[in-house]
């Protein structure tokens, strides 16, 4: 596995680690019913997004299951956070990541989720070398969804009521994407 190489510029993100003085901006997207809504936490306050924060400020280099790599997503432009994404290695043996992304509601419908989540897909497919990397998301939330298949990524599954979160059944649908359809979309977008 080669190492990642931090920061990275696309056309209006820089994607970075995250650092103690992001706490602010953090939490202004964490404490937020309306992002926590479909998520698996409530709406965090200042404690608990400090203790999710000193973790994800690490840049493991993704060689052993469970790790997880969490970027900062900075709009340029304003030099905001916009939000976060991951990827989680979930197994080294069968080569398989997981992506996921949180934006504050102001920087959703921009385009932003989708620049910085290729990023991570080509960290993943590229530096990683996995061979799959899903995604999930409860039914309910379309956007995170939509997100997904623009990204090139299928949908496997809709589980149906499959879990119990926050006093209510939910459905979580699975999207997945291999390397060989992720290489073949860049061969094929123009």
């Amino acid at each position: 596995m080669r190492q990642i190489s931090l920061p990275i510029d696309t056309d209006r993100l820089t994607l970075r680690t995250l650092r103690e003085s992001d706490l602010e901006q953090l939490l202004a997207i964490q404490s937020r019913p309306d992002v926590a809504r479909y998520l698996y936490w409530e709406p965090r306050k200042r404690e608990a997004v400090q203790q999710w924060l000193a973790p994800a400020m690490a840049t493991p280099a993704l060689e052993a299951d469970n790790q997880c790599l969490t970027l900062a997503a900075v709009e340029r432009e304003s030099d905001r956070l916009a939000g976060t994404l991951s990827l989680f290695l979930r197994s080294l043996e069968h080569q398989q990541g997981e992506i996921g992304f949180i934006f504050h509601p102001e920087f959703q419908g921009r385009g932003l989720a989708a620049e910085g989540a290729r990023v991570v897909l080509r960290l993943g497919f590229e530096v990683v070398q996995l061979h799959r990397i899903f995604g999930h998301c409860d039914g309910r939330n379309l956007p995170s969804a939509r997100l997904m298949e623009r990204l090139g990524m299928r949908q496997e599954a809709k589980l149906i009521q499959n879990e119990w979160v926050k006093g209510e059944w939910t459905d979580d649908w699975i999207y997945a994407i291999l390397d060989e359809e992720w290489r073949q979309a860049l061969r094929t977008r123009p």
